[in-house]
């Protein structure tokens, strides 16, 4: 990114805790980000204190206008919303359009929920996607909470439907290829017995996770 001084961040916390700790790994790459580009634009969205809706009727609509039309222009889209239905959805998709669109840095706290993501991002990647859409070139940082291990080699690997619906989602919706995860996993033994001999994994974990988005912060 260097350093540039026009650089913006868009940053999107996920978790129903508010003491999350992918809440505390995000802040800390953002607060790193923020450090580098002290004249950067900053954006902070908490998507589980002010949720946004689910699409609707009036979104469907629009994106069948988009399809009619080829493609998406994303300058072309609210010419597009003419109808009162496509009109109100055009009002919830604009300011989250123009959040995303503005920035070179996308990051995402989440924690992981029943092996995926919490219903408040996918609420908010449905509000912003529609076909044949480019977000390219920013880049992605996906800083997640996990309650069990689901690394590569790890019993329970083929569960993680959380990274591997992200990245295919950015890749494939958005055209992002430069999509970077820190995981920090175990947290469920935190406070559950049952998981309590696995303490000293998860603490190693969300060490080299924080160290790791200090890192990227300072780098991006």
């Amino acid at each position: 990114m260097g350093d540039s001084i026009m650089a913006t961040l868009l940053h999107l916390d996920a978790s129903a805790r508010r003491t999350a700790i992918s809440r505390e790994l995000s802040a800390a790459f953002a607060a790193a980000w923020r450090a580098r580009h002290p004249a950067g634009g900053y954006r902070h969205r908490d998507l589980a204190a002010d949720p946004i809706p689910f699409i609707g009727e009036g979104w469907t609509e629009l994106c069948d206008r988009v399809l009619a039309h080829g493609g998406t222009d994303l300058d072309r889209l609210a010419d597009l919303a003419d109808t009162p239905a496509t009109r109100a959805a055009w009002a919830i998709v604009e300011p989250l359009l123009a959040e995303v669109r503005a920035a070179d840095v996308v990051l995402i706290g989440t924690p992981m929920y029943n092996y995926s993501i919490p219903a408040s991002l996918k609420a908010w990647l449905d509000q912003i996607t529609f076909p044949r859409m480019s977000l390219a070139p920013s880049r992605f940082v996906v800083v997640t909470a996990r309650g069990g291990a689901y690394s590569p080699g790890a019993p329970k690997a083929g569960y993680d439907y959380q990274e591997r619906y992200l990245r295919d989602f950015f890749a494939g919706h958005f055209a992002v290829e430069d999509t970077t995860f820190v995981n920090a996993e175990l947290v469920n033994s935190r406070n559950d017995p049952a998981l309590a001999h696995l303490r000293d994994q998860h603490d190693a974990s969300y060490a080299a996770a924080l160290a790791a988005v200090r890192r990227l912060g300072e780098e991006y």
